[in-house]
């Protein structure tokens, strides 16, 4: 089984037509695996719905202990572009033994359509799940990057590895 944490972010953000604002109401995901028509054994549980940029402490430690607690090996969790590195450096500091966690996110909110990525994030992240060695990681753009070797470009809007220069 994979466990599955909502924690909010871009990736599950609705557009108001009326003020232009984005905000939260539900996570699309149980949707998107439907559409995705995935026969995969998920299990989805929506931790919180945040913006990574207002992810407090508190909210980290909260992920941290899912993890944890989670009887599943594989766990992937959505999650704010913005400090998806953070959380992903405070899972990797609990030294959680056996699971391998892939956090992962959207730059263009799903509730978009076709212009998202979320869709195509999410899948790459469920394959690198069921694949990668036990560990943290990212993944983002069809690539994964471990939690230590990774940095978002703010000029591209892509995730890089760390530039070693």
């Amino acid at each position: 089984m994979i466990q599955v944490f909502v924690t909010g972010g871009t990736f599950d953000k609705e557009y108001n037509f009326i003020t232009g604002e984005l905000y939260f109401k539900d996570t699309h995901l149980k949707g998107m695996f439907v559409r995705g028509r995935s026969s995969l054994d998920i299990d989805v549980k929506t931790l919180m719905m945040v913006d990574s940029l207002e992810m407090t402490e508190e909210d980290r430690k909260i992920i941290v202990y899912q993890c944890k607690k989670s009887a599943a090996d594989k766990i992937l969790i959505t999650h704010g572009t913005d400090r998806m590195a953070e959380t992903a450096k405070a899972i990797a500091n609990e030294n959680i033994e056996g699971k391998t966690i892939v956090l992962t996110g959207a730059m263009i909110p799903y509730a978009f359509g076709n212009s998202s990525d979320g869709f195509f994030n999410l899948g790459s992240a469920l394959a690198f799940v069921q694949v990668l060695p036990s560990g943290v990681y990212i993944a983002m753009n069809g690539k994964y990057f471990p939690w230590n070797n990774v940095q978002k470009n703010y000029d591209t809007g892509f995730f890089e590895e760390l530039d070693e220069s």
